[in-house]
């Protein structure tokens, strides 16, 4: 059943619909490609040797792609393993638009999360405020059956106490 307007549906049902596991098993088939196991073994068993190690270790030059370093990104899409989840991100709107532009890019398909929306002056007195109206707002919008609340690097660096955040934001209901 392709999406509709008036009923969209999170990745998890929509990936197990006809079409979808259709599509997946041709692409699993077309492009995928896997190695026989036996060379799969022998190369788990290759890089646990010396001479695996020594080639490793002796490289002088790394690329780093930012996207691999990103921890909160990381936090967003673990949260998307968990049917009808909705990732609730402390820190500015910004780290979160690139959250979900990287997830819709990879999976094809949109990718929802939400930001307390910290800007110059959270960053100064601290984003309680915005942590407890953002999570009301996402209750409110989205229903969620879980909220998974993690932190961008902004609220990182100015100490924000998180789990503070989230009992008083229960406190006020």
């Amino acid at each position: 059943m392709p999406q509709s307007a008036e009923k969209v549906l999170d990745h998890a049902p929509l990936f197990r619909e006809p079409e979808y596991r259709k599509m997946l098993a041709e692409k699993k088939r077309n492009f995928e490609r896997p190695y026989p196991d036996r060379t799969v073994t022998d190369q788990r068993e290759f890089t646990k040797t010396w001479h695996y190690r020594e080639i490793n270790l002796a490289r002088e030059a790394l690329v780093v792609n930012p996207a691999k370093a990103c921890q909160p990104l990381g936090a967003v899409f673990a949260a998307a393993g968990f049917e009808r989840t909705m990732s609730f991100v402390h820190g500015s709107q910004g780290c979160v638009a690139y959250y979900r532009s990287h997830l819709s890019r990879h999976f094809k398909e949109p990718s929802s999360a939400v930001s307390s929306s910290m800007t110059e002056d959270a960053a100064v007195f601290g984003g309680l405020k915005n942590m407890v109206d953002g999570l009301a707002n996402t209750y409110k919008l989205y229903d969620p059956k879980m909220i998974a609340v993690s932190t961008t690097c902004m609220a990182e660096v100015i100490g924000d106490d998180l789990h503070g955040f989230i009992e008083n934001a229960k406190d006020e209901g």
